[in-house]
C-alpha cells in the first residue's frame, strides 16, 4: 500500500508550494537589500504607495487639503528634528517651533509675499526670544557656548522645515501651481528611487563617504538620468513647457534634492543617529522622506517665475 505522503501534490498543493518558494525568495532578497541599505524593502514600498496616494489626492481634489497635508507632515518633521536635537544635548523649545510652522504656512496661503517674509522673520525671532527667556528663568546653568549652540539649533528648525514647507504653499497658490508642486516632488522622488536602484545594482565608488557612506557615484548617475527623463516628460505633458526646459528643471531639482539629502545626513551624523525617527517602516522618519523635497520647494518656485513666460498657448 502506498503512503499518502509519498503521493505527488495536487494542483492546490503545487500552487501553495510555489507561493511559499516565491515568498522565501522575496524574503531572502529583502534581507540582502536590508543588510546592504539598512531599509526594509517591502515596508518602504507599502508606505511609499500610501503616502504617494494621499499626496496626489490632496492636490487633485482641493488645494486646501494639501495645506492640511503639509501642516501634518511639517509638524511631524519639526517634532522629529526638535527631539533629535534635544537628544544631542541642544535645548530646543517645541511650542514656539510649532507656532512658527502654523504661522508660516498660514501666511504663505493667505498673505502677500512681503508679508510672508515678515512672518518668517517673526517666527525665527520668537524661537530665539523664547529660548533666551527660558535660559534666564531656568535654574540649570548653561555656558555661553552652549547657549549659542541652543540658539543656532533652534533657528535651524524653522528655516530648514517650516520656511521651506511654506515655499511649497506659495508655489501652490500660483496659477497651475498644483502641477508645479506635483512635478518637483515627482522629480525628487524619481531621482531618489533611481539613485537607490542604480546604487544597489552598480554602486562601487562612494560619493561622500564621510557624510553618507552608502551613496555612490553610480547611484548619482542613475539619479541624473531619472531626474532628466522625469523633468522632460513633466515639462512637456503636464507643465505645457518646451521639452528642453525639462532638462533644466530636472537638473536643478536633482541638485537641491541631493544637497538636501546630504545636509540631513550631516545633521544625523553630527547627532549620532541613523534616522530622525522610526515612525515609517522602511523609511525612518517623516523628515527622512522630506529631506530632498523641502529644499527643492524654493528651487521649484524660482523655476516657476523664470519659466512661466515660456508656457505654450
Amino acid at each position: 500500500m502506498t503512503d499518502a505522503s509519498s503521493q505527488p501534490p495536487d494542483g492546490a498543493g503545487r500552487r501553495r508550494a510555489r507561493r511559499e518558494r516565491a515568498r522565501a525568495d522575496f524574503d531572502q532578497a529583502n534581507e540582502r537589500i536590508k543588510q546592504r541599505t539598512g531599509r526594509d524593502l517591502l515596508g518602504a514600498i507599502l508606505i511609499g504607495l500610501v503616502l504617494g496616494a494621499a499626496f496626489l489626492l490632496s492636490l487633485i481634489i482641493w488645494k486646501p487639503v494639501f495645506l492640511i497635508f503639509v501642516l501634518a507632515a511639517g509638524g511631524t518633521g519639526v517634532f522629529e528634528i526638535a527631539r533629535a536635537l534635544q537628544g544631542g544635548g541642544r535645548r530646543v523649545d517645541l511650542i514656539p517651533q510649532l507656532v512658527g510652522l502654523v504661522a508660516m504656512l498660514a501666511s504663505a496661503w493667505l498673505l502677500a509675499p512681503w508679508q510672508h517674509w515678515i512672518v518668517v522673520c517673526a517666527a525665527v525671532a520668537l524661537v530665539i526670544v523664547w529660548r533666551l527667556v527660558g535660559h534666564l528663568v531656568s535654574p540649570a546653568t548653561r555656558t555661553r557656548r552652549e547657549l549659542g549652540d541652543d540658539l543656532l539649533a533652534g533657528s535651524l528648525v524653522p528655516l530648514y522645515v517650516s520656511f521651506t514647507a511654506s515655499l511649497a504653499i506659495v508655489l501652490l497658490r500660483q496659477e497651475r501651481g498644483e502641477w508645479w508642486v506635483l512635478s518637483f516632488i515627482v522629480i525628487a522622488v524619481v531621482a531618489d528611487t533611481a539613485a537607490y536602484a542604480s546604487g544597489l545594482s552598480f554602486g562601487k565608488h562612494p560619493m561622500a563617504p564621510r557624510i553618507s557612506p552608502k551613496k555612490t557615484w553610480e547611484g548619482f548617475a542613475g539619479a541624473v538620468v531619472g531626474a532628466v527623463v522625469a523633468g522632460i516628460l513633466l515639462a512637456w505633458f503636464l507643465l505645457e513647457l518646451p521639452w528642453a526646459t525639462g532638462i533644466v528643471i530636472g537638473l536643478v531639482i536633482l541638485v537641491t534634492a541631493t544637497l538636501g539629502d546630504l545636509g540631513e545626513s550631516m545633521i544625523k551624523r553630527d547627532l549620532g543617529i541613523k534616522d530622525m525617527s522610526s515612525w515609517l517602516p522602511g523609511h525612518g522618519g517623516v523628515l527622512d522622506r522630506l529631506d530632498s523635497i523641502l529644499p527643492s520647494a524654493g528651487a521649484a518656485l524660482a523655476l516657476y517665475y523664470l519659466l512661466t513666460p515660456l508656457v505654450t498657448q
